[in-house]
């Protein structure tokens, strides 16, 4: 027969047939459609990482626990959701807040130098929420602002803002208000911060004869903590200050 002869089966227009029985162009597009895919779940992978760094730089990030220094309220191990917009309005931050913040010249004079490579992988793994914070990020509860008047401990054993016993439910159970006594005036522009676990935290108070006396400049606040999201089981809002500092008189009032 004609090897130019119709075939029957296959039609005018089929492609020839490799030697195992598959045709050599359906091959080579298959093999084609293959790497497009790939390349798009590639690219598409890392445009869902941009995406997530830059919500985390500037509207929403998380926080990885790394210490107890505010048990119970917050664990080691917690993903916290920290709100970056919450000040970033004209807002300040307010008694009784828990706030993440750049302890860089209040709670650390120097950063610890690292490799610039590795520091850049740790602030992205970080940013995810998948690496602990740089060591100079702090996660604490606002106890005074501005002007006030913050002294440990007063005639009932609590702290006294302002003048007024501050009765404090969200301390770690068995702990007193404060190991060490201390009566400060918080300078204008910075915060009185402590962690909720009083004899596992090192804060304002362990930094009183630092430079800047322990305050913490507003402007190094990086976010407001609002949600734990991981574990899913303590999916919940960050536990607040309740009414704790409800009946502290302003700043610089007849106590202040």
């Amino acid at each position: 027969m004609d090897s130019n002869a119709y075939d029957t089966e296959r039609g005018p227009s089929a492609s020839p047939r490799t030697g195992d029985g598959e045709e050599g162009p359906r091959s080579v597009r298959s093999a084609a459609g293959r790497v497009l895919t790939w390349r798009g779940v590639l690219w598409t992978g890392a445009a869902c990482v941009v995406v997530v760094l830059l919500l985390s730089h500037f509207v929403m990030q998380p926080f990885l626990i790394p210490s107890g220094s505010m048990e119970p309220t917050l664990k080691i191990g917690d993903r916290l959701l920290v709100d970056k917009l919450a000040y970033r309005f004209g807002d300040e931050p307010r008694r009784g807040d828990v706030v993440v913040f750049d302890g860089t010249g209040s709670f650390v004079q120097e950063p610890p130098s690292t490799n610039p490579v590795l520091g850049l992988l740790h602030g992205v793994a970080a940013a995810l929420g998948l690496a602990a914070p740089p060591d100079t990020d702090y996660v604490k509860r606002v106890v005074g602002v501005g002007g006030d008047h913050v002294v440990c401990c007063g005639k009932k054993g609590r702290i006294e803002v302002n003048g007024r016993p501050v009765t404090e439910r969200y301390v770690h159970p068995g702990n007193k208000p404060s190991n060490v006594p201390f009566d400060i005036v918080v300078p204008d522009g910075t915060l009185f911060v402590l962690g909720d676990h009083r004899a596992d935290s090192r804060d304002s108070r362990g930094h009183l004869g630092d430079p800047g006396g322990g305050m913490v400049p507003v402007d190094k606040v990086i976010g407001k903590a609002q949600w734990i999201g991981w574990p899913i089981r303590d999916w919940s809002a960050v536990r607040g200050a309740g009414s704790a500092f409800a009946g502290v008189p302003a700043a610089g009032g007849p106590h202040g």
